[in-house]
């Protein structure tokens, strides 16, 4: 749920605090009945989600805040190098997120119970989407972004790419892939949101 009224620091705030209430509500049910797994590395399965958990209240919360600030280059740049460095930003979130929960969701259980967790929390998908597509819109309601790309659609390929090129980084290894700063240049580029030379583009303000 999109909070407009709290400033960037009133909204990092309210972002621990849910990701809190998602830990509250995840471990309610544990306790004797709860399932047993293999220790993995030496972590049990509890401390698995706890450190997934910890991980996602001090990542999440800044990577929101960076999607947000986006707002305040509309209009100013280049689109495309405003949003370089989001993708960059998007490929280390995913990235450390997803190396701490694979160990953590090894339950059925436990999956279902995040889920209901992001839902009751509204810290789902749409909260990284909508400040991206938000974004994009102003931009193209000022002229720099073509009349014919879909905000919203493209704000969820672009983080799209950012969680791909984390999966595939965490699975195969960097050595198989192009550069993180090279992925982020593709996702980008590839998104073909600018207006192309010719296209009547408004000139380009200083940042």
């Amino acid at each position: 749920m999109a909070t407009p009224q709290l400033d960037p620091h009133q909204k990092a705030q309210e972002a621990r605090r849910r990701v809190l209430e998602m830990a509250v509500f995840m471990k309610r049910e544990d306790g004797e009945n709860a399932p047993s797994y293999p220790r993995m590395r030496g972590t049990t399965p509890g401390q698995a989600v706890d450190m997934f958990l910890a991980l996602l209240q001090d990542r999440l919360p800044v990577w929101l805040r960076i999607l947000d600030d986006l707002m305040y280059l509309v209009g100013k740049g280049r689109v495309n190098d405003n949003l370089l460095p989001i993708v960059r930003a998007g490929i280390d979130y995913y990235s450390e997120v997803q190396s701490v929960a694979l160990p953590a969701f090894t339950s059925p259980s436990v999956t279902v119970r995040f889920r209901e967790a992001m839902r009751d929390s509204e810290l789902g998908p749409m909260s990284e989407v909508v400040p991206l597509a938000e974004y994009l819109a102003a931009e193209q309601r000022i002229g720099r972004i073509s009349s014919e790309a879909d905000p919203l659609a493209s704000a969820r390929l672009l983080l799209a790419g950012c969680f791909r090129h984390a999966y595939y980084e965490m699975f195969v290894g960097a050595g198989f892939l192009p550069s993180r700063d090279d992925s982020a240049e593709e996702i980008v580029r590839e998104l073909r949101l600018e207006r192309a030379p010719g296209e009547g583009e408004p000139p380009v303000t200083p940042g």
